[in-house]
């Protein structure tokens, strides 16, 4: 399983509550771009319109610059391939409030590419604060020093 791209702001942003895979519509060059690394998804976000779900934000660079269509927007909107009661669930949560969609990483699995995305709910400020405590602790632990 390989990883092409990942959002570490979102574990320190949002706690995440649960996660769901998700497959992409993608384009035949995308999938080329994605498997060469050229791909972010930091900033981006899921968004529930009509019943469908679509990765927004996201970029992908063409693959070859010559080859890609002229019309071709490296932004925008992939539509997420779910099932009927998994849109549920996540139209549902992403109602309630203070829950958001965040896209955690983008990898490969049995050659299809697949978007790990979490229901997550926004840290405050002490929370981000509170999480940077714990890993320094935790780090110096590993090292053997004592507090």
């Amino acid at each position: 399983m390989a990883e092409y791209a990942n959002n570490p702001k979102a574990g320190f942003d949002y706690e995440i509550l649960e996660t769901i895979e998700a497959g992409i519509v993608l384009l035949g060059h995308e999938v080329k771009s994605i498997k060469t690394g050229k791909v972010s998804i930091k900033g981006s976000y899921v968004r529930i319109l009509n019943e469908e779900a679509f990765l927004i934000g996201a970029v992908i660079s063409p693959y070859q610059a010559v080859n890609t269509p002229k019309s071709y927007d490296p932004q925008r909107s992939r539509k997420l391939l779910l099932s009927r009661s998994e849109i549920s669930k996540l139209i549902g949560t992403s109602q309630s409030s203070g829950l958001t969609l965040v896209p955690l990483k983008l990898y490969d699995k049995k050659g299809l590419i697949k978007l790990l995305v979490g229901i997550a709910r926004g840290k405050k400020k002490y929370d981000k604060r509170e999480t940077i405590k714990k890993k320094d602790v935790a780090r110096l632990k590993q090292r053997g020093i004592e507090l």
